[in-house]
């Protein structure tokens, strides 16, 4: 990890398109203002870590869900598309 001193209105550069500038501090509490590209997504850690989470949950895919979808699809006329492995 590299740490670097930074006094209010000083600034750190990464890469070509982020800056990140002191603007405040204030007992136990640091403001940074970050400029980076829109294509660069900036998030607390805590909300990052949130994200993941979600994202994680919503790929877990349930068996009895694969068995529902083939049921409403024969009830639609198609043929079974899933396959049941037994494990």
């Amino acid at each position: 990890m590299l740490v670097l001193s930074r006094q209010r209105d000083e600034a750190i550069i990464i890469g070509d398109g982020i800056e990140i500038t002191v603007v405040d501090i204030r007992r136990d509490k640091v403001r940074l203002g970050i400029n980076a590209p829109r294509q660069v997504h900036v998030h607390r850690k805590e909300i990052y870590a949130a994200i993941q989470s979600e994202n994680t949950d919503s790929t877990a895919v349930c068996v009895n869900d694969l068995h529902t979808a083939d049921e409403n699809l024969r009830r639609l006329g198609k043929k079974k598309v899933f396959k049941t492995v037994r494990r």
